[in-house]
Order: C-alpha cells, then structure tokens, then sequence
C-alpha cells in the first residue's frame, strides 16, 4: 500500500496532467464551413448612426468654422453674453452690446458696437470681435475661406477681416469698405480668404480703426473645398464613406427628444437659408447649434453616402414631459410633412419647397423611426398609434420603428422594425452572441441602432471593447433573417467635448482617428447583402467565428471571409475545413486581415492614431483544409477568393 506521501504526489501528477491536456485541447480549435447552407444578409445590414452629440456636426462634420455666428447662443434677454466671441480692443476704444436689431424675425439678436477711436492712432491694430471657433478655427495654408456677415452702420465704414494665428500673426486678410447710405439699411457681406499660412488654433476677426456704430449680425465662415460642395468636413466625411454604410440614422439619438420640448429637434426650423435659422439649444448635452446641419443636409449626407435615410423624429415626448395622445396631432402631421419634403414630388407643397432649396429629385427614405427610448413613456404606446396609422395610410410602403424591445417579448402594437439598443461591457457583449438566436421570428424584424462597450472597459476606445463587439456582430450575422440593421454609437466626438465616450471617430479641429471598434466595423462593411454561410465551431467559449460570402463590387468577384474573435490572452490554432469549394480554383490571392495589439487595454490617439488598426497580409499556403493560428485577444478576417 502507498505511503501517503506516494499518494499525494500521485494526485498531484494526475491533477497537473489532466490541466495541461485541457489546457492543450483549449490551444486547438475546428471550423468547418459548408459553402451549400446559408441565407442572405440584408443589403441594407451595415449602417452609420449620427447624432448631434460632443459637437459632432456643429464644430464637427458641419464645416462652419465660426461658433454662435447669429449671437443667438446668449439668449433672447438682452444685454446677453456673445461667448465665445471677445472684444479685440478695451471699454476706452470699443463698447459692445447685444440688441434685438437683427434683420432676421427668427434670429432677433445682432451685435452693436461703438467705436471710440478719435484716430487710427488712438486703435493703431483695430477694435472689433473675434471669434475663436469651435476651440480653434484650423487654417491651412493655399486653402481659400469664403467670410459672409451682415453689417449695418451711421457712417461710412472701414473693415477689416482677418484669420489671426496664435500668436497673432496674420493668415490672412481683406479690408471691405462702403458709404454711409449702401449701409445705413443691413446689407450682405461676402469675401474670399487665401490663407498665407496655417495654423490650427486660429480666431476670425472683425476691426476696425474708424470711429462710429456698426451692427453686426450672421457672420460665417467655412472653407471652399468642403466635400462635393455640400458643407461637409473632407477628412471626417471621408472616414463615414470608408465604412460603406448602407443607412444613416440622423438625427439621434436623445438629441431628437430634448429635456424639454422646447429644445426638441423640429425639423422645419432647421431648412431655407441659413439666416433665416434661429437654431436652438441641444439640452441633452448642453450646447448651443445654429442647425447649419440641418433636416436637407442630413438627407445630403446620405445620399452623398449612397446610403439609405433613417430619420427619427420626436413622437410628442421630452426626456422631462410629453404630449398627451389627444393633443398630438400637430407632431402627426409635422412627422407627415417631414416625410412629404424628403420624398414629395416637386407638384406637392413640401417637395416643392426642397425643389426651390436645391434638390427637387426626392429622396429614398423608406425608414422612419417613432420617437427615440420611449417605450416606458407613459403617452408613447398612444401616441406611436397615431402616428402609425397616419403614415400608413399615406405612405404604406414606409417601414416604422418602433422604439419597443421585442426581444424578451412581442410588441403589442404594429411595427416592421423594432429598436435595440446596448451598451455594456466586453465580456457581457461578447456573450451576447446567442442573444437572438432564440427570438421569435414572426412580426417585426431587429434594427440594431446603437449598441457599443462603455465605460470601464473602453475608456477612450480600447481593443477589449473591440473584441466583445466582434462577437455580437457575428452574432447578428448568424441571425440576419430577423436582424436588418445595425449601427455603433455614438459615431463622432469633438476631443474637446467628451459628454458621452468611447465614440468611434474623434477630431479637433484639424486632426481625426478611429478608435480600434471603428477599425473593427471595417471588417464588417462587406456583410450588407452578402450571404451568411454556415458553419459549425468546436472551440473554448472565447472564441467565436462566423463566415460570409460577399462580392467585391470593384472586380465582380466573389469571397468567402471567414472571422474569428480571440477573446482569451493566449494563442490558439483554428483548423479550417471548407466543403463546397471548387478544387481547381486558385486560392494563392487569399488575405488574412489582423486586428490585435499588445495589451487588451491599448487605444488609439492622436498622437498614435494606428496603434490599433487591422494589418492586411497574403494567407501563407491557402488551402480548403489548413492550419490558422489566432494570436491572443485578436481579430483575425480571412478572404479566400471563391
């Protein structure tokens, strides 16, 4: 009989035995792919989601460099604040007041100011304003600014408008000169800019030498080169198109439904001139928007795009109050007259109203949403009725949204489309792989509007929140018969305004990056109208794959992509086994795509804007049945050509 030593040691040797054969099984992993089984994807899966958040448009996408151009952001109690304007001058050379003066009846505010300089001795650089921007305005050197303002006068005037650098220095100038009588009534100002130099912290300024009271009101300024000519930040368009979304879902998001009504997104007031605006106070994150992004340039963005609208509008409810059912029917026909001007022809009243602001084509909006978060709203179910119904009866192909959660249990009221949202942390999102495996496929399909990893485990956007949310995409590929949209949220953040983070694109004003779950969604931009292929797993639960077939629109050729997620911190081998791939065809242009780092926690920045972004390589010795190798917390997307 062992002694009880022997026997100890003996458990011990089985115990640490049986540990390295789990541990090595768990470094292997089969995927077996069949070509012959699967069902489509739906060609509008994949989509980008905007909403008036962190200044995302105003100071963002929306290209006016000047902040509070209708001094409207004070209030309409006057004397009120003009920040973030300031007085270029002292109380001894330049008073300034706000007055109900403005030209516009929807914009009441304009600027007032006396100059006291008896000589141009008196003010040798000039008294006036300056404006800052949203945190500074980025010049660049060759780059032409097109300034308007409107100015009134009781005398002759001699301005002088100028992009001062940091220092002061000058970037670029023009002097605009006029009689007493061209303005002794508000006239339009219009200039062109060449900025001799750049600098990325620059101020706008209005001055002058010349004693006398001028008003001022409406003043803009926004580069030339703007994408298409549609008012559209260049870099921070072009990061949107490069996710080839097939949706837009504009314009929130809880900016849509305001604290207070008052503030509420209302689309009517956001269209015609930019004057003519009165813009208005975004309460849910506090700050103000003069709607140059407004309802007709949100349409222009996704058909810039090629990309459907999905336009959520305010379904009689505030975050703080809402409108009773029996008292919704202005928002009913608001909704119905909304619809009208995307989609009108020019002969009805709205369509021929967006007809005479430039774009009588109408638009394809197929989607709209009722309301945003509302379904515990007390008046929502009442009210979601109404507006169902009207819409129906005038538009019957539109698909609704509703913003109910049918996914623990069915909607008790019509919808095409339900709203799911998510945000969590990376292990929860990765488990929710399976989350609609099991609901029920009759009734309204899943639209997936804004999901994402928060908090902790993202910070400013991290790789572990990249690698949860790869496993629910997968997830929602797998379930793409009931999913029919998806999109991340929040899409933009100005880094000098972070209400809400991780967002997937952050700017200032001259610099921008993707977060590592940005450059993820780029692994998913081909799945919208591809063909989910089945496919059967054996693997520890922290890995997860799914495979597609898409067609690169480029060269007319077909791919199977195959990926998988690495969740756990150690390498694993995945064997491959694709059945119903044609023996003769040549695999030698295969790629494999990698998105890892060497820590879980690592983010991008700007001062390392790709230390997390995927690296694309030729797949070594591509075959139907081989050897992968997943390196730990990764991403890896493999295109074998088909």
């Amino acid at each position: 009989m062992p002694s009880f030593r022997a026997f100890v040691l003996l458990f011990i040797f089985f115990a640490f035995a049986s540990l390295c054969n789990a541990e090595h099984k768990a470094k292997h992993a089969s995927l077996s792919v069949n070509l012959e089984s699967g069902w489509p994807i739906s060609k509008h899966f994949f989509g980008v989601f905007f909403e008036e958040i962190n200044h995302a448009g105003s100071g963002g996408l929306w290209s006016e460099l000047v902040r509070n151009r209708g001094f409207e952001a004070g209030g309409t109690s006057v004397p009120s604040s003009i920040s973030p304007w300031s007085i270029v001058g002292n109380e001894s050379t330049v008073r300034v007041e706000t007055q109900l003066a403005s030209p516009f009846p929807r914009n009441k505010v304009a600027v007032r100011l006396d100059i006291l300089c008896e000589s141009s001795k008196d003010c040798p650089h000039g008294v006036g304003l300056s404006n800052p921007g949203f945190w500074g305005m980025s010049i660049e050197e060759g780059k032409n600014y097109k300034v308007i303002f409107y100015v009134r006068a009781l005398g002759p005037i001699d301005l002088k408008v100028s992009f001062k650098g940091t220092l002061g220095h000058e970037l670029a100038s023009t002097n605009i000169r006029a009689s007493a009588s061209d303005v002794s009534k508000w006239r339009r100002m219009e200039t062109t800019l060449e900025a001799i130099g750049s600098d990325f912290n620059s101020s706008l300024q209005i001055t002058t030498t010349k004693k006398g009271v001028i008003w001022l009101d409406q003043v803009s300024a926004m580069p030339t080169d703007t994408y298409n000519g549609h008012g559209f930040r260049k870099d921070l368009y072009q990061m949107v198109a490069d996710l080839k979304p097939k949706f837009v879902r504009f314009p929130g998001g809880t900016y849509v439904e305001g604290q207070k009504l008052r503030n509420a997104f209302r689309w009517k007031e956001t269209i015609g001139s930019w004057e003519n605006r009165p813009g208005h106070f975004n309460d849910p994150w506090d700050y103000w928007t003069d709607d140059g992004l407004g309802f007709l340039e949100m349409f222009q963005l996704a058909e810039d795009l090629d990309a459907l609208p999905v336009w959520v509008f305010n379904a009689g409810i505030a975050r703080q109050e809402e409108i009773n059912t029996t008292e919704i029917g202005p928002f009913v026909q608001e909704a119905l007259d909304g619809i009208e001007f995307a989609k009108g022809p020019v002969t009805s009243k709205w369509g021929k109203i967006r007809a005479s602001l430039g774009h009588p084509k109408p638009f394809d909006l197929q989607y709209v949403a009722i309301g945003n978060e509302d379904c515990d709203m007390y008046n929502y179910q009442g009210n979601y009725l109404k507006f169902y119904k009207a819409i129906k009866h005038h538009y019957s192909d539109m698909q609704i949204i509703s913003n109910c959660d049918a996914t623990v249990k069915p909607l008790d009221h019509p919808a095409d489309l339900f709203d799911y949202h998510i945000y969590t942390t990376a292990e929860d999102i990765f488990s929710k792989y399976n989350k609609f495996d099991s609901v029920r496929r009759i009734g309204a399909k899943a639209f997936i509007s804004e999901y994402a990893v928060w908090r902790e485990d993202a910070g400013f956007g991290s790789l572990l929140s990249a690698l949860g949310e790869a496993a629910f995409l997968m997830g929602l590929e797998k379930n793409s018969d009931l999913v029919e949209m998806v999109s991340y949220a929040p899409l933009f953040v100005n880094y000098n305004d972070q209400k809400w983070r991780p967002d997937a694109i952050v700017f200032d004003s001259y610099r921008s990056y993707g977060i590592p779950s940005y450059w993820l969604q780029r692994l998913f931009t081909e799945s919208s109208g591809a063909t989910y292929v089945n496919s059967k797993l054996k693997a520890p639960s922290s890995i997860v794959a799914s495979a597609i077939v898409w067609q690169d629109k480029a060269n007319h050729r077909n791919y199977l992509r195959i990926k998988v997620v690495n969740f756990a911190n150690r390498a694993t081998t995945l064997s491959i086994k694709i059945d119903g791939l044609d023996s003769n065809m040549d695999l030698s242009g295969s790629t494999l795509t990698l998105l890892t780092s060497g820590n879980v926690r690592d983010e991008n920045s700007f001062y390392n804007p790709v230390k997390v972004v995927p690296s694309k390589s030729l797949l070594e010795n591509p075959q139907a049945n081989m050897n992968v190798t997943l390196p730990p917390i990764s991403v890896v997307s493999i295109d074998f050509p088909k």
